[in-house]
């Protein structure tokens, strides 16, 4: 009995030796990709790319729901959302809808190739961004000019013309914030896609697609292969090579969502006063006054999910991983922009760093 009850007693104090506060379920949350949002490209009186009977709306939509089937059966947990299941066209501007409106973690749009050339062949992954290269702005292209097929296209964009190269313009003005997290995720998806049955990798590359440029999270546009080329499109048809292609992706799937994965910790207190004990390790802005938003049980990459875009520094804490918004020269400073920096991160508190 004396035994059990020691155990109980150092099992509550040594998280507090080791964290400078106590760790309960409510100071330990759980960064996760909850949602995926999975677009199979065109549909219904949108064939896409065609070659004699064959349609990218079909190829599309078939690994679309197969990668969703792998991606349920492993990850149960995982809200697994298509833009279309059945034979249906579904605009642009909506599919991201979806995205937006499901707080999705990950969009992934997924076309099959096609272009005069029939010897060019391979698969390639795009994210937004501006791109001068003519092949790359041609497919975007073609792929944007779906839009004229929906009603009142001109309202629902802005006036975009996707045949219009000065259209374009517009896009060279944005920023996209989850430039990195996208490009993370085309590179596992590029280098899964190498063991086949589509084997060429044409690259990660940026290109001004509408149905990405909408997206407010992650997200890439996967070109399959080339139904153009004969060799991918035996692959691009064959009901097995597009379960070969959807594991891939699922594959790369797995990746990311290892890495977007983490245990965070958020010190309880008012306004931090218990878990802010400043330790020696520097962090990588120097500073007098932080706003800290969260702890880690491991060092997070800059672009980390879990900082919601904003720049953070850290300090290390025993085994923890500090972070914080900042610095501020004074606490009036600080205070001014904790109201802001709470509605992204509601328990976040001011810290002495130095």
């Amino acid at each position: 009995m004396r035994k059990s009850i020691a155990i109980i007693i150092l099992s509550a104090i040594i998280p507090t030796l080791m964290y400078g506060f106590t760790l309960s379920a409510q100071n330990k949350q759980v960064v996760e990709l909850k949602t995926v949002v999975i677009d199979a490209g065109h549909g219904g009186h949108d064939p896409g790319a065609v070659n004699g009977k064959i349609y990218e709306k079909n190829i599309t939509l078939s690994v679309a729901k197969r990668l969703g089937d792998l991606i349920k059966r492993s990850y149960p947990s995982v809200n697994v959302i298509y833009t279309r299941d059945d034979d249906t066209f579904v605009e642009l501007y909506k599919r991201a809808d979806i995205a937006n409106k499901n707080n999705a973690d990950l969009f992934i749009s997924i076309h099959v190739n096609a272009v005069d050339n029939r010897s060019v062949r391979g698969h390639e992954t795009f994210v937004m961004g501006q791109d001068k290269n003519s092949e790359n702005l041609e497919i975007c292209q073609l792929e944007n000019s779906v839009i004229t097929l929906e009603d009142d296209y001109t309202s629902n964009y802005q006036g975009f013309d996707p045949k219009n190269p000065e259209s374009y313009i517009i896009f060279s003005l944005l920023q996209n914030a989850h430039l990195e997290q996208s490009l993370d995720f085309a590179t596992l998806v590029q280098q899964n896609a190498e063991a086949g049955p589509i084997t060429n990798n044409r690259g990660v590359k940026q290109a001004n697609f509408i149905v990405l440029w909408k997206c407010t999270m992650p997200a890439v546009l996967i070109e399959l292969g080339f139904l153009t080329n004969q060799n991918d499109m035996r692959a691009l048809t064959d009901k097995n090579s597009q379960q070969r292609i959807a594991t891939n992706i699922f594959k790369a799937f797995q990746t990311y969502k290892k890495n977007y994965d983490t245990d965070i910790y958020i010190p309880s207190g008012d306004n931090g006063t218990s878990g802010t004990v400043p330790v020696q390790e520097p962090s990588v802005q120097s500073s007098e006054f932080g706003i800290q938003i969260m702890a880690s049980s491991r060092l997070l990459p800059p672009d980390a999910a879990a900082f919601k875009g904003w720049q953070c520094s850290y300090i290390k804490s025993g085994k923890l991983y500090k972070y914080y918004i900042g610095g501020y020269s004074t606490r009036e400073e600080a205070k001014r922009d904790l109201q802001r920096i709470r509605k992204s991160f509601p328990e976040a508190f001011i810290i002495k760093t130095e």
